[in-house]
């Protein structure tokens, strides 16, 4: 288990939920892994790279919702820009993402 935080630190964190639009292969990343745009809603679009390739395929996450932090800053990987980090579980088998039960409407936050 990591240190504890107060209250007050997590609430900085900004959890949503947004729908997989678009994803290509990414090359030029160290491991394998996708070029992902996700649609937020009301915050718009946002990019982010993932890891994902072992138990996801491209046609499989189109669509699909997840939950991730959109308000890290933009960080570089490789030749692209992360506008976000997708959340999952990282198990033997690869990253399994976190995602809603039911569907939600796109942008909503994590309560």
């Amino acid at each position: 288990m990591k240190s504890l935080i107060t209250f007050e630190t997590f609430s900085k964190l900004d959890l949503r939920v947004g729908t997989i639009i678009k994803v290509d292969d990414f090359p030029e990343a160290r491991k394998p892994a996708y070029k992902i745009v996700i649609d937020f809603g009301m915050l718009g679009q946002k990019k982010s790279t993932a890891q994902i390739t072992d138990l996801y395929n491209k046609s499989s996450l189109l669509g699909k919702q997840i939950i991730a932090v959109v308000n890290f800053k933009p960080k570089q990987v490789a030749n692209t820009i992360s506008e976000c980090l997708i959340l999952g579980f990282e198990t033997q088998e690869g990253v399994v993402l976190l995602q809603p039960e039911l569907a939600v409407v796109n942008g909503m936050p994590v309560k």
